[in-house]
């Protein structure tokens, strides 16, 4: 009997992989990013995945830092449609204030919900302080 382990037996090598120098890498990912400026290091880790490479996100992350490798594209704020007309904006009164009776505080919501033949719009009025709806359309 050989005094070795049974995973020893099964074991089956990998094939050598060429380790990439921090210097090939930061290529690569410039290479990515002129592909797809808006990637951040964990799309470039999968992208660099995709193409064969095996890199840790942490190295890709530090790889971009010291080459200054940023996605350019961050979202811009919109603002709501409609929000550009002069409108009276009026101050929320009860804003941290939780009721202790009821229908002294409504509360009202609008959403919309997508059903097969477009949307339909919900409209709910609501009492603060038992959370029961006071109507509907």
């Amino acid at each position: 009997m050989i005094d070795l382990p049974r995973s020893t037996y099964y074991y089956q090598p990998k094939s050598a992989i060429a380790a990439l120098s921090d210097h090939e890498l930061a290529q690569l990912v410039e290479d990515i990013h002129d592909i797809f400026p808006g990637y951040g290091y964990r799309r470039i880790t999968l992208e660099l995945k995709a193409r064969g490479h095996i890199v840790n996100h942490k190295r890709v992350s530090r790889i971009m830092r010291e080459h200054q490798v940023y996605d350019h594209h961050r979202r811009r704020f919109k603002p709501v449609a409609g929000s550009e007309a002069d409108v009276a904006v009026f101050p929320n009164r009860c804003r941290n204030v939780i009721p202790t009776e009821p229908d002294r505080v409504w509360v009202a919501d609008i959403t919309y919900i997508r059903i097969a033949s477009g949307f339909i719009y919900l409209a709910v009025v609501l009492d603060a302080c038992s959370r029961k709806v006071i109507g509907y359309a």
